[in-house]
């Protein structure tokens, strides 16, 4: 009997496989049973979705004091930088904690582009506040500076590096009840209000790194375009191209029934886990939207309707990403942010040298889909063409060319500095470079084309110039 229900099931599996669907949008074949992988490991054969309740509104930002007076909050920790603490954003918060009674303190010295010490310090302030309660107000660094903070009061025993991403920390799952945190994005970009993922640089290291597991996603992400409106060009520019980035690389990521190894647990099973169905309709849809609003959102501050969408769409990409991970431009751009020499973004009031982290993940698009289109050509022509490029005639052997192509027209309609030597790299960086991807495996593993150290070094010297 159970032989025979087993062949049922092998069979029925079968079927499907025949009849998923084959156009390019869902040219995975995602029903398939486990299977192994070259190493000889079991690979995954389910993925979960985990994603932050999203409340979208003009003007939704004075709901959050009657949310938090909601949760039974008494005490409360508001992040944000210098920069913010000053605009409307933050002062709207503020506003509508006082008006609904909310014990609060500020916190405003997160760093744009945290490092292991400013966590640190985000940290000690939350473990001495003893809050029950996060608001945190800004782009992805203050977010990320408030979900490690939030983490670390709630483990107050817990070494910093037990819960970073190993290799570089110990990878440990959290296993502790976490505070409620409520996330206000003011940029465009990192759709960290979505995301059970912390990134900081590790100074000694000079390398990027983080935090990821889905305990640690906001309880709420408050999404109001009128923030949207306060952003200079650049910023727009940068944090949209970390959009179009988290959707690309989503979308053409490893299919999680082929990540290896199979969880013997499912508190084992990553955040990132490599495309899959769902994912796969939240990354396209962001791609649609960044084609269609990007431009006009950077080049117009009062396009409230440009910038709303890419809101959204930035949230939408969140939700793809941050299930499905991202792969090598990502890992990438640790060490291009990581190892920064003298260069400092426009429009970024800062005090140190500084590659935003959307311009370091665009830098190296053009040569990393020209590598990766091999696997999966199919996705990398339909990514193009929702890009505009006009792909009737293109074969698949054409596919990483044409979206490079389209790539880099994009890029340059948006004045981007021309590849990494515009940034201050040399040649002669490119080892240093190579040596700082190397630790970050949670993401290069999901590239859907492995990749040597010497493929390394050919895709940052191809990525010093664009144009």
């Amino acid at each position: 009997m159970a032989a025979a229900a087993r062949a049922r099931v092998a069979r029925l599996l079968r079927q499907l496989q025949r009849a998923a669907c084959q156009c390019p949008t869902h040219s995975h074949t995602y029903s398939q049973a486990p299977g192994l992988s070259p190493s000889g490991k079991t690979t995954d054969y389910a993925f979960e979705m985990a994603v932050s309740n999203i409340r979208y509104g003009v003007g939704v930002t004075k709901e959050v004091g009657m949310d938090l007076q909601n949760m039974g909050a008494k005490n409360v920790c508001l992040m944000t930088d210098k920069n913010l603490c000053q605009l409307p954003p933050v002062q709207a918060v503020m506003e509508s904690l006082v008006k609904n009674g909310i014990h609060f303190q500020v916190y405003d010295n997160v760093r744009v582009e945290p490092t292991d010490a400013s966590f640190m310090e985000a940290i000690e302030f939350a473990r001495k506040g003893a809050f029950d309660a996060y608001v945190a107000v800004g782009g992805g660094s203050t977010m990320d500076t408030c979900k490690a903070a939030n983490l670390y009061a709630s483990s107050p025993h817990s070494d910093f590096l037990d819960y970073v991403n190993a290799p570089i920390g110990k990878g440990k799952p959290v296993s502790v009840p976490l505070k409620p945190l409520i996330a206000v994005p003011t940029t465009t970009g990192t759709g960290s209000e979505t995301t059970g993922v912390a990134i900081f640089d590790c100074e000694h290291l000079k390398v990027k790194t983080g935090i990821a597991s889905r305990a640690i996603k906001p309880t709420l992400g408050l999404i109001d375009p009128l923030h949207t409106l306060h952003m200079p060009e650049r910023l727009v520019a940068n944090s949209g191209f970390d959009v179009l980035c988290h959707a690309l690389e989503s979308y053409t990521a490893l299919p999680y029934h082929m990540r290896s190894p199979c969880p013997s647990n499912p508190i084992m099973r990553p955040a990132y886990q490599g495309s899959n169905p769902i994912s796969d309709l939240w990354a396209v849809h962001a791609l649609r939207i960044v084609a269609k609003y990007m431009k006009r959102a950077v080049r117009n501050p009062d396009d409230l309707e440009a910038r709303s969408h890419m809101h959204l769409a930035s949230a939408f990409a969140g939700i793809g990403f941050g299930n499905a991970g991202v792969h090598l431009c990502h890992g990438m751009s640790y060490p291009i942010s990581g190892l920064v020499k003298t260069y400092k973004a426009k429009d970024y009031n800062v005090d140190h040298p500084l590659v935003p982290h959307g311009l370091s993940v665009v830098l190296t698009s053009p040569a990393v889909f020209t590598f990766t289109a091999q696997m999966f050509p199919e996705r990398h022509l339909e990514t193009a063409e929702i890009l505009g490029a006009d792909t009737r005639t293109a074969k698949t052997q054409d596919a990483g060319p044409v979206l490079a192509d389209t790539l880099r027209k994009f890029l340059f309609d948006l004045d981007v500095d021309d590849g990494l030597a515009a940034i201050g790299y040399t040649k002669a960086d490119i080892p240093a470079l190579v040596k700082g991807t190397l630790p970050q495996e949670r993401v290069t593993k999901l590239a859907p084309r492995p990749q040597s150290e010497e493929d390394l070094s050919a895709l940052f010297e191809a990525s010093m110039k664009l144009y």
